[in-house]
């Protein structure tokens, strides 16, 4: 039963903390009618973004993104608080206006928090609450101030030719693209402009002068796509020097790389340096039909940082900058390590290799020597600190994942969010002690008023063995209203990446507890090629997509289906990206263990998906290389698209027709396979979604066909 409806979702109601008149979507102050989780619960709730801290730690800003289910789209508001959560008010340059405020940066000592919207910075003044314009490009889609707040670093869109020819100018109405070379696409978009780096100069009311391009006259991007924001770019302490992330490549040699690197770019004489290859550094000569760990074995060992290179910070004192590193380039989910150059003596330490999992996010500590991070361990993603001798010191504790790190400026305490399997994202400080575990303190309850009408489902660590003898790490979610004495269906959850994480994570559309609440029980295994496990767990499922971690799988769903409370002859199979593969493969092999399979944006045919894909790097070290290669016959033959006789299933497939990672061809044809072969079969088609799906009135389509699906299978007589 659908607690809220879509008109009182639209319903203008609070803020923070009393509400305002005429906001058309912002803070969902909503009274439901039972207390299970449904879609258009999920799509109340307020989504806590980017937060920043002002230089006299006092204060801080942050966003909250609401969703609007009748008109289909969001708004993200900017709030303010006192340092210890209180005062709470939000910071708009018009509340009556429908319009997205993000980014916020405190400057001028904390006196004004600079805001992007509408594609231009504006200030708003915390003491007058007056906002004034600082530039008037309309296309700017981030920025960075200098220290000093002598110049600003702008991100802007710019032509590329690289890969797609550009229009002809006496055809203006023509749609047809001519394309050149690989890189065409990206994501979910053709590749005809690229973020670069601006230099702008501000004056203290205004951004502006002539704007400098970074990368004048480069054919690449910056920061890197299709994710890459200002955390991939950095001022110096002394305002002298940007250091940037890019991949310095274009077409085929782009498509088959991760190989990005950190310049260096000095602001008074415009010379960049790249910080991770030597000077004459040549690139070997690569065969793009071929997995570059092969291709590797025979190259230098000299380090090269030859994968990906991200995300610099400079040092508070300014000797050093840091920034995540991969060793091995092609291999997207290699190990991330906290790089630290010093920039005097050009020597490069990881502080992190006593850590056997990556690091996601990291911060300076004001004394230059000890350096905070975020990482995954046994499916929880905690807050570590290292220092320069490679100790690393674990601070936080709990089932819970932690994000959006970063230093506050009193050295005293790390700002961070927080999340679950059973709530969202919330902002808590950490006070740091010189021994033991840090002090959390949770600053906001932004969607208290809704999670405290709600029964959610109990979350239990579970250990199962293994095929071959391992222990491996599940969560169990149970029902809302669980009774032991009861049968209910369960859900094996099938993990993307295919290396992320089954951690506490929270998702507004891959949400454990809505599956409680709709009375199923899940198991969500850590299998094989996840990370946390250390290097051998998460490595083992490269070129074995089809082995052990599907016996990891089915070792789950029989461990969990031995209670007396899980009815076994009604299992359901989900996941999407390789969960979505997961699910069509275990559709040719599962012994009749499932009644009901759903598979979202998964690869149905390797031979097909090899060269569909716009990140060939990505199949070139899974799969081992071109399908037409001797060595990758055994990983070809697994494809799942050639066992569909042996599907016997219900099966729903779902997938966004602008999803350029796993083509909608994927999902269309395992639809087709499934009704060819007499199987019972669903496609949910989205012509406007990419690999996720973002649209509110999409993203409950998804949940409602999602569970019709199930009910129908696991739950009708």
């Amino acid at each position: 039963m659908n607690i809220l409806s879509t008109s009182v979702l639209a319903m203008a109601l609070t803020t923070s903390p009393a509400a305002e008149a005429q906001i058309p979507i912002g803070r969902n102050e909503i009274q439901l009618q039972s207390d299970r989780m449904t879609p258009e619960a999920l799509w109340a709730m307020g989504r806590i973004g980017s937060t920043s801290v002002s230089p006299d730690s006092k204060l801080i800003a942050y966003t909250v993104s609401y969703y609007s289910v009748e008109q289909n789209r969001s708004r993200t508001r900017i709030y303010l608080m006192n340092a210890d959560g209180t005062n709470q008010r939000t910071v708009s340059k018009d509340s009556q206006a429908n319009v997205s405020e993000t980014d916020p940066t405190f400057i001028k000592q904390g006196t004004e928090l600079a805001f992007l919207c509408a594609g231009d910075i504006w200030s708003f003044n915390i003491n007058s609450n007056e906002a004034r314009q600082l530039t008037r490009q309309g296309d700017i889609e981030g920025f960075l101030f200098s220290p000093d707040e002598k110049h600003v670093i702008l991100i802007r869109q710019v032509t590329s030719t690289s890969s797609i020819a550009a229009q002809e100018k006496d055809l203006p109405k023509a749609s047809g693209l001519v394309i050149n070379d690989m890189n065409y696409k990206h994501w979910d978009q053709y590749v005809q402009t690229i973020p670069h780096l601006f230099l702008a100069s501000f004056n203290g009311t205004e951004v502006g002068g002539e704007l400098l391009d970074l990368l004048q006259g480069e054919p690449y991007e910056a920061p890197v796509l299709p994710f890459g924001g200002t955390e991939q770019f950095c001022w110096s302490p002394d305002s002298k020097s940007v250091a940037y992330t890019s991949r310095k490549k274009t077409g085929v040699q782009y498509a088959i790389s991760t190989d990005s690197d950190i310049y260096l770019y000095n602001i008074a004489s415009g010379e960049t340096t790249n910080l991770c290859k030597p000077k004459g550094y040549v690139e070997p000569q690569a065969d793009a039909l071929e997995s570059l760990a092969q291709q590797a074995k025979n190259q230098s060992k000299e380090d090269i940082n030859a994968g990906y290179d991200q995300d610099p910070q400079f040092s508070p004192c300014g000797n050093y900058i840091a920034w995540k590193s991969m060793e091995r380039d092609g291999y997207e989910s290699d190990r991330l390590r906290l790089c630290v150059l010093d920039l005097k003596s050009g020597k490069k330490s990881y502080l992190t290799e006593r850590f056997q999992s990556g690091v996601d996010e990291f911060a300076w500590a004001p004394d230059c020597k000890t350096l905070y991070f975020t990482g995954v361990w046994h499916g929880r993603t905690h807050v570590y600190s290292t220092n320069f001798k490679g100790e690393v010191r674990q601070l936080t504790f709990g089932d819970y994942d932690y994000a959006g790190l970063k230093m506050m400026p009193n050295g005293k305490q790390l700002l961070v969010k927080r999340h679950s399997i059973s709530a969202p994202d919330d902002i808590y400080a950490l006070t740091l002690q010189k021994k033991g575990e840090a002090q959390v303190r949770q600053l906001t309850e932004e969607n208290k008023h809704i999670l405290s009408q709600l029964s959610l489902g109990k979350v239990e660590e579970r250990w199962v063995k293994t095929t071959d003898g391992k222990d491996m790490l599940c969560w169990v979610i149970y029902p809302s209203h669980f009774d032991p004495t009861k049968k209910y269906p369960t859900l094996l959850f099938c993990e993307g990446g295919p290396q992320s994480p089954v951690s506490q994570f929270w998702s507004f559309r891959w949400n454990f507890q809505i599956m409680a609440a709709n009375d199923y029980i899940i198991i969500a295994p850590n299998r094989r090629g996840l990370p946390g496990f250390g290097m051998e767990w998460l490595e083992q499922i490269s070129g074995d997509y089809s082995g052990q971690c599907m016996q990891d799988y089915l070792s789950a769903i029989d461990d969990i289906k031995q209670e007396s409370y899980v009815d076994a002859d009604r299992l359901g199979c989900v996941g999407a990206s390789f969960g979505g593969y997961s699910v069509y493969w275990l559709a040719g092999h599962h012994e009749k263990r499932f009644k009901a399979f759903i598979a979202h944006d998964g690869i149905f045919n390797f031979h097909a998906q090899y060269y569909e894909t716009e990140e060939m790097w990505f199949p070139n070290w899974d799969l081992g290389g071109s399908p037409g290669r001797h060595f990758n016959k055994q990983v070809f033959q697994q494809s799942p698209h050639l066992f569909v006789d042996q599907w016997d299933t219900p099966i729903l497939c779902i997938h966004g027709e602008k999803d350029y990672r796993i083509l909608h061809s994927q999902g269309q044809s395992a639809f087709a396979a499934a009704r060819m072969h007499g199987v019972p079969a669903q496609l949910l088609l989205y012509p406007d979604e990419n690999h996720w799906v973002l649209k509110p009135q999409n993203g409950i389509l998804w949940q409602r066909t999602f569970f019709r699906w199930l009910d129908k299978w696991l739950k009708d007589k």
